[in-house]
């Protein structure tokens, strides 16, 4: 099943609630929060409050994607705020195992991620411990920003090592997920999107129609694809 998950720092801040309620209704699957802490990425945005703030709003689940130094620290933060899965850079801890592991005591999925240069063999001892592997197609930080081609055969590689060793993890990727990329990251073993400008958060198309359009793209490609596995 694919998932897609709206990026909360593309909304409309203004608006924020207004989108969250108009997103859920359009049938997204949950809530992207990124939260920067100035250090760990050049950039400031969101935190618990927001989280806090907008839980009431909806039933879907919230991903909060720690890209802070010593999550470890603040997952408590996070939790009580309302979160339902948690993702923590490899670089950022040096218990990535003991971090990830009271992700998941507080009954919450754990997810760690992957910077574009950060090699997958980091997280080969923990894949036991973890629901999900965010892949940054960008490096994080800021929006907008370009597609990095050699993240596909990370992706693929991945998929690999994650089949072989038979664990039930999801592969999700973040950072310039757009109608371009998006059927090679799908064709390469991801199945959780996080949507920002590229193609959810667009000017032209009011959000239910963006949310429409994306799954309708997505349905057309799974069946493309089923056909093209029957006919090997």
């Amino acid at each position: 099943m694919i998932l897609i998950g709206p990026s909360l720092m593309c909304a409309d801040m203004g608006n924020l609630r207004d989108n969250v309620i108009r997103l859920d209704r359009a049938g997204v699957d949950y809530f992207h929060f990124d939260i920067m802490d100035g250090k760990f990425v050049p950039n400031f945005t969101m935190g618990p409050d927001m989280i806090r703030a907008l839980r009431n709003s909806t039933n879907k689940p919230f991903d909060v994607h720690l890209m802070i130094e010593r999550p470890e620290e603040h997952l408590g933060l996070f939790i009580d705020a309302g979160a339902d899965m948690i993702s923590v850079h490899v670089e950022a801890t040096p218990h990535l195992q003991r971090t990830l592991k009271k992700i998941r005591d507080s009954g919450l999925k754990a997810g760690v991620a992957l910077n574009p240069s950060t090699p997958i063999s980091t997280i080969e001892y923990v894949l036991d411990t973890v629901d999900y592997i965010t892949v940054m197609t960008v490096n994080p930080g800021f929006a907008g920003q370009k597609f990095i081609p050699l993240m596909k055969k990370k992706i693929s590689k991945l998929k690999e090592l994650i089949t072989e060793a038979d664990y039930d993890v999801n592969i999700q990727v973040d950072g310039n997920i757009g109608y371009q990329t998006m059927p090679e990251v799908l064709q390469n073993g991801a199945n959780m999107l996080v949507l920002g400008t590229s193609c959810l958060f667009k000017q032209e198309l009011t959000l239910e129609n963006a949310v429409l359009r994306l799954r309708r793209f997505i349905d057309r490609f799974q069946m493309q694809s089923s056909l093209r596995s029957k006919e090997k």
